[in-house]
């Protein structure tokens, strides 16, 4: 049997896609995301629990969230979490992350929703060999 670490997430963006590219030229998007749920306490008033999550996205997903989502776009996301610490000043921080694969922007389209897209990093631009390397080649018809 196998088991999967596997979440599926529908909520609110809590603010604007923070995108950027590493130096390799790998898109990653990072946002806040904020979950609801609601249940009846012992006297039968209905509460209200926001959860927020952390979503990171990479590639081309983290390309079409960067340019698209914004604060308050409606949006699901299915992944993995992935769990992680660090220190800082002398203190170990826990952390929580939700590493998108999939999306769907469940917002209606407005006017004006895309964003700038982040300037990818410069790649050192390769030049194609001149044709006359190609001359002897057997394929080359």
């Amino acid at each position: 049997m196998s088991i999967e670490n596997h979440v599926s997430l529908t909520g609110n963006i809590g603010n604007d896609p923070d995108a950027r590219f590493t130096g390799s030229g790998t898109a990653i998007t990072k946002v806040s995301l904020a979950t609801t749920n609601k249940r009846k306490d012992k006297d039968g008033n209905v509460k209200e629990e926001v959860s927020w999550h952390r979503v990171t996205f990479f590639g081309r997903l983290a390309e079409v969230a960067g340019e698209y989502l914004r604060k308050g776009s409606k949006v699901q996301v299915v992944g993995s979490i992935r769990y992680g610490q660090y220190e800082k000043d002398g203190v170990t921080h826990y952390s929580t992350d939700i590493i998108a694969d999939h999306m769907m922007m469940l917002s209606p389209k407005q006017e004006g929703s895309e964003r700038q897209k982040p300037e990818r990093p410069q790649q050192p631009q390769r030049q194609a060999p001149p044709m006359d390397d190609f001359q002897d080649d057997p394929l080359n018809w």
